[in-house]
């Protein structure tokens, strides 16, 4: 394939052109675009291992090696769709309150130009000032949450409300989240408390462990996906719901989780729900190896962004 631009395009070369998202051009310009992919470099809200911070950059870079066809679907969705990369938001490392202030604002403008949002993180404490944005522009979300955690605690510090385990419990909370339409999907891991799961039910979570997906299979969580969401869907992926072999690069790995295959089949088998937005998070480069996990989340991002292609 050949490009008249050498810096954009995903017909160059992997190790050719500037590291946008798959070589997007970089622009805050959001006239005619369908979606727009963002970085949050944030890992302020981590509770073990930090590193996230270096996630959209690394998972840009792996990015460079997706040819731009989607085979499985049969969709080119750069052909079919106008992307962008937006760039990041303008983090406080120090502050996560005002980060995610920064978040919903950033994810609000993108919002408000009619552009559809993916964005990379960054750990999941993002995820809660980008619910945010959506159930402003689109009212509560219906929201497919795959990962090790639930993500549902009140605290994992005391006198501090946020951090990467505590976003679902304020999304809940604030009304951001359509009654009975949340699923948390591959959840596997030590709980603080024997009463973890009754109260994320309690909450409004429908908790599927990682047993359950390997019992039923994907293909009958989805049924259950598809059955349940009625509203705009909002998708939340934490890379460590992969198993450590797949992903070794993230800050809270747990060991017996999802494959690769499987995380593709998932995010595949959202086709045809009314879907609004993607985030991706967790990915921490310095631990990962040979850049597998980074690969993994490139992947991931553009599995959902040949979905939002698909008419």
């Amino acid at each position: 394939m050949t490009n008249d631009n050498p810096a954009f395009g995903a017909g160059l070369q992997p190790f050719m052109g500037i590291p946008s998202f798959m070589r997007l051009p970089v622009t805050r310009n959001l006239k005619d675009i369908d979606v727009a992919v963002l970085g949050v470099p944030f890992d302020s809200g981590t509770s073990y291992r930090s590193g996230t911070r270096f996630g959209p950059r690394k998972i840009r870079e792996a990015s460079l090696m997706i040819w731009g066809h989607n085979p499985t679907l049969n969709v080119s969705p750069l052909k079919k769709i106008n992307v962008v990369d937006y760039g990041d938001v303008s983090v406080i490392p120090t502050s996560i309150e005002h980060t995610m202030t920064a978040i919903t604002q950033t994810a609000e403008e993108i919002l408000q130009s009619g552009a559809k949002l993916i964005t990379l993180g960054g750990d999941h404490s993002i995820a809660l000032p980008l619910l945010r944005a959506h159930a402003q522009k689109y009212g509560p979300v219906s929201l497919v949450h795959i990962d090790a955690h639930i993500d549902t605690w009140e605290s994992e510090f005391d006198a501090v409300p946020y951090s990467h385990g505590t976003p679902f419990r304020h999304a809940l909370q604030e009304g951001l989240i359509r009654q009975g339409e949340y699923m948390q999907i591959g959840i596997r891991s030590p709980l603080s408390d024997k009463n973890d799961y009754a109260e994320a039910a309690r909450l409004g979570a429908r908790t599927v462990t990682i047993h359950e997906v390997m019992e039923k299979g994907v293909k009958e969580i989805l049924k259950e996906v598809h059955e349940r969401m009625k509203g705009p869907v909002y998708v939340t992926v934490d890379i460590d719901s992969a198993d450590p072999a797949f992903a070794p690069g993230t800050g809270t790995p747990e060991v017996g989780g999802l494959t690769s295959y499987q995380l593709l089949q998932l995010i595949r088998g959202l086709h045809g729900l009314n879907l609004i937005g993607f985030d991706l998070v967790e990915v921490s480069p310095p631990f990962d190896h040979a850049d597998i996990t980074a690969i993994l989340a490139a992947n991931l991002a553009f599995e959902y962004l040949s979905l939002f292609a698909i008419k």
